[in-house]
């Protein structure tokens, strides 16, 4: 089967009522980035930090995946498909997509603010005070601004295998992932879905879907089902 390689931002979320805080009326309206996602915010205050985590958790998990994540998953039955996503909710595994990679950490799941290689999943409010086995406190497992992102190191090399690439609800502003377009083969079919196309500077071979992605996922998977591209 050909390997389908798709790039998803918060934008197919978002049609799940999931904001952002690139929305004017987004979810992390009324708090600094620096109070809420970074090193130094943690360290600062940390119960502040668990607080506006396990708000978005609860949305979370209140929320349910739109048309846009059940058309990846059913791709599944045709292609070789392969999720790559900047988002930290699980709508795609719930939608039934089976290869999916975080860019940006999980949601639900925590880990040892000093071994980010102990985690736990987490689904309900985290506690601040609780400790993980190694003594040090329990933290989100999300990939905070001013971190590195481990996980492109695995997301670059499926890129560069891909016979057909998709982007889908992002602004292509966020590095390193806005960067993964640029490994994507020269002469694979390219996809962005999006309601407001990114700038796409000169990528080759590329077709636009301005639409919502609820809409423009589920069309564009039955053409290439139908074999138009």
């Amino acid at each position: 089967m050909k390997k389908i390689i798709v790039l998803t931002g918060a934008g197919i979320s978002a049609e799940s009522g999931l904001k952002t805080f690139r929305d004017s009326d987004g979810l992390w309206e009324g708090y600094d980035i620096e109070e809420v996602a970074t090193p130094r915010a943690w360290r600062r205050d940390p119960k502040l930090v668990l607080e506006f985590y396990n708000m978005r958790r609860r949305n979370v998990l209140e929320a349910v995946p739109n048309a846009a994540h059940k058309a990846l998953a059913d791709l599944q039955n045709d292609f070789d498909v392969h999720i790559i996503t900047q988002n930290i909710d699980d709508l795609h595994e719930r939608a039934g997509s089976k290869k999916v990679l975080h860019l940006h950490g999980e949601i639900l799941s925590m880990r040892s603010e000093h071994d980010p290689f102990l985690v736990s999943r987490v689904s309900t409010d985290m506690e601040f005070g609780a400790l993980a086995p190694d003594g040090y406190a329990w933290r989100p497992d999300i990939v905070w601004f001013e971190e590195p992102v481990p996980a492109i190191g695995k997301a670059v090399p499926l890129v560069k295998g891909a016979d057909i690439f998709i982007v889908v609800g992002t602004s292509l502003l966020v590095y390193p992932a806005a960067g993964l377009v640029d490994f994507a083969p020269y002469d694979c079919p390219k996809f962005i879905v999006d309601k407001k196309i990114p700038s796409s500077g000169t990528i080759h071979h590329l077709v636009k879907i301005e639409a919502p992605a609820s809409e423009g996922i589920p069309m564009l998977a039955e053409k290439l089902r139908n074999g138009e591209f």
